[in-house]
């Protein structure tokens, strides 16, 4: 990369983050989800809008995998995404806790369950000749309109978490306890699809050495890794921690993915747990979290955001029916499952909605459903725009309405039995006394 397009790079950094920012405050400024105006910031400089006319913008492509300037770019990216989940799984503490058991497991089964099989009886009753890509291929076209229907967004919905401030609630645990192991099943259906798609048979041992290896490894994250960075952290030939905490826990950010790239799993899943091992039982790594929290939200993650917007290209056989029809359709099979599912776990009507309109949110995993299906050639462009949209404002939505019950002092979770009213009565005090709300 010469000087001159170094320096039209960090140009279009400055301007991306600067328009990340500004239209994340301006979204929070009429209480709406501060994720939703960094994504509009990228889609403003890509080619749907000012990148059609803008002559700089329109001859420089800098999401070319194939430049200089597009490695960087999505350097930055991945990097962004994998230091929101590593955030997001530090500031979750007991995610998979025994007494939450129950209610993850119904909120999953029913609230993921159902709108998924639902959508597989349904959909090959239905003309799907719109939809489909050029491969022409039926049955993986039905599995990936049954996971935009039934997907939910971690990366997103951890954001709009970390901005309301309530990652270390129960109610956060129980969404992201949920979006995690759907997330597994989901995309492993979505490897089926692509495989489908290529080869016109299901490669099954692969699939479940794969999905097997998966589980694996979700379980040594949960169960044994924290246990081994406790002993760790308090060894006294641990010169790295005690030196330089930040590094170490950067360090464990990336032993985590280098592994789990190794192994085949997904990026998002290790940063995640990554960020779950790190128990801050010192306060040299408490510190390290907060500081890496800090940064990565005002730098990394806003470019991470604004790139997903940036890559879109929404002029692409925009159909507002097929948008209109999917949104409704798939929000209401979403919501009243999850719906079921929460009350089939426990929880008041007025939980469950909350948790339901959590659960909605699609976000990054519906946008990259989205990117995966059409470049299989399993979904037309024009619904590759639907997916996109749909992702997008579902994650509105999500914030939207998480936001309003917040600005309220209410809280999400109505106090249930001794162990859990303390965290509610804590939780609704803080959200009080806030001076001001950041909405994601």
């Amino acid at each position: 990369m010469s000087n001159a397009e170094f320096g039209l790079f960090v140009l279009f950094l400055f301007l991306l983050l600067a328009a990340a920012r500004v239209c994340g405050c301006f979204f929070v400024r009429f209480h709406q989800p501060r994720v939703v105006g960094e994504i509009l910031a990228g889609v403003l400089f890509g080619p749907s809008l000012l990148g059609r006319y803008a002559h700089l913008l329109s001859e420089t492509n800098f999401t070319d995998p194939a430049g200089p300037s597009g490695h960087v770019l999505f350097f930055l990216y991945d990097f962004g995404l994998l230091l929101l989940m590593f955030a997001s799984g530090a500031e979750t503490k007991g995610l998979f806790r025994r007494h939450d058991s129950r209610q993850v497991a119904w909120l999953g089964a029913v609230g993921t369950g159902l709108p998924f099989v639902a959508a597989l009886v349904v959909m090959p009753f239905l003309r799907l000749s719109q939809f489909a890509g050029h491969v022409h291929a039926r049955l993986p076209l039905i599995l990936v309109m049954a996971i935009a229907v039934a997907v939910t967004s971690i990366p997103v919905i951890s954001k709009i978490f970390h901005d309301l401030e309530i990652l270390h609630t129960r109610f956060a645990r129980l969404v992201l306890g949920v979006a995690v192991i759907e997330d597994v099943f989901l995309w492993a259906i979505l490897a089926i699809a692509t495989a489908l798609a290529e080869s016109g048979a299901v490669p099954r041992g692969k699939i479940v050495t794969h999905v097997l290896v998966t589980i694996l490894y979700f379980a040594a994250g949960i169960l044994i890794a924290p246990r081994i960075l406790r002993r760790i952290n308090r060894a006294r030939w641990n010169v790295l921690l005690s030196n330089s905490p930040i590094a170490y826990a950067v360090v464990i950010l990336f032993a985590y993915t280098g592994i789990a790239a190794l192994l085949n799993v997904s990026l998002v899943f290790a940063a995640f747990l990554a960020g779950y091992a790190v128990v801050a039982d010192t306060e040299l790594l408490g510190r390290a979290i907060a500081s890496i929290s800090e940064v990565s939200f005002a730098v990394f993650i806003p470019i991470y955001f604004a790139v997903v917007g940036y890559r879109l290209d929404l002029g692409h056989s925009f159909s507002f029916t097929m948008i209109t029809v999917f949104l409704v359709v798939s929000s209401a099979a979403k919501i009243v499952s999850a719906i079921l599912g929460a009350r089939a776990g426990g929880f008041s009507f007025r939980d469950s909605l909350n948790l339901a309109n959590a659960l909605n949110a699609r976000g990054g995993p519906g946008i990259v459903l989205a990117s995966v299906a059409f470049d299989a050639g399993i979904i037309s462009a024009s619904f590759y725009t639907t997916l996109v949209v749909v992702a997008i404002v579902t994650s509105q939505m999500a914030g939207a309405w998480l936001g309003r019950i917040v600005r309220r002092g209410e809280p999400l979770l109505s106090p249930q039995g001794p162990e859990f009213r303390a965290e509610g009565q804590t939780t609704c005090s803080r959200l009080r006394n806030r001076s001001r709300l950041q909405i994601a």
